[in-house]
């Protein structure tokens, strides 16, 4: 955890575009904050123009305002240059999100007066590599998946750490992740559940065929290389944006991030079993949850 020092005088607000409720909330808090003489920018997640205002550092913080997709793309935008994100839950899960939306006017004095902490998450970091070419870089605060697409057979994925063979894996994919992605589709593959804050690296594999089917954990420093090899398409996704397809022999190289992501906190560290554990028997996606 760090300390907040930092006094906040230029805050951005960026809601998902496709809720409404979303949208209504973002006016309600730029109206109070401006209220209060903060210099307030506002804008969809879409919004190019904030994105490069974010990007420029020009502000103390980030108010998103969804669910965890909507988390997910502001530690993206924000994370590199170490602008702080609040998140305001107006979606299901909210693992990610400090707070409900009907809480905002509690919190904003606590906020406003720098009684709240920093909670530091690592990022990862890919490169996409076709005969010592690099075809891009991408960096993931949940996960990489790098397996089959849509034709449902396993592909082929020689995984070395660290320069060194670990095994071939026969599977529908490899997820590499971060503990902040342990509890997302890493959980799902039957991964562990990490603590956010831990600086390690997950390898899950997703359906393995007569193949390791142990998640193992690495250091921070650990660097995962993963080989293609397969005669039907394969693809690399991250944090579950839009699939790049692969092709035979490309490798995907992960590793951690020089970016972090800093989430503002309120409540104690204990908060993340507290919001974690009502999840394990239900799941809020489904709409009809007992």
């Amino acid at each position: 955890m760090i300390k907040a020092s930092l006094k906040l005088q230029r805050i951005a607000i960026t809601a998902h575009p496709k809720l409404p409720e979303a949208l209504e909330e973002l006016t309600r808090i730029a109206d109070y904050l401006m209220g209060l003489g903060v210099e307030v920018a506002t804008g969809l997640l879409t919004d190019e123009g904030l994105h490069e205002r974010i990007r420029a550092g020009k502000f103390d913080l980030l108010i998103a305002i969804g669910g965890d997709g909507t988390m997910l793309r502001a530690g993206h935008l924000a994370g590199p240059s170490q602008v702080p994100i609040l998140g305001i839950n107006q979606g299901r899960f909210g693992f990610l999100t400090e707070i409900r939306a009907q809480q905002w006017h509690e919190v904003m004095p606590r906020l406003l007066g720098g009684d709240y902490r920093l909670e530091r998450r690592m990022m990862l970091r890919a490169d996409l590599q076709r005969a010592g070419a690099c075809l891009g870089s991408w960096d993931a605060l949940n996960e990489v998946f790098v397996g089959r697409n849509q034709i449902v057979r396993p592909v082929h994925l020689v995984t070395e750490v660290d320069g060194r063979y670990l095994t071939t894996y026969v599977a529908d994919g490899l997820i590499v992740a971060t503990p902040t992605g342990s509890t997302a589709y890493a959980m799902a593959a039957g991964g562990p559940i990490l603590v956010p804050e831990l600086r390690s690296i997950l390898v899950v594999a997703v359906a393995p065929h007569l193949s390791i089917d142990r998640a193992i954990v690495l250091s921070e420093s650990s660097c995962v290389g993963i080989t293609v090899h397969t005669d039907y398409s394969a693809v690399v996704c991250v944090d579950g944006q839009p699939s790049i397809e692969l092709s035979d022999g490309d490798q995907v190289i992960v590793r951690a991030s020089e970016h972090n992501v800093e989430f503002v906190r309120f409540q104690d560290p204990g908060y993340f079993y507290r919001n974690l554990t009502p999840h394990m028997n239900q799941n809020p996606s489904t709409n009809n949850s007992r």
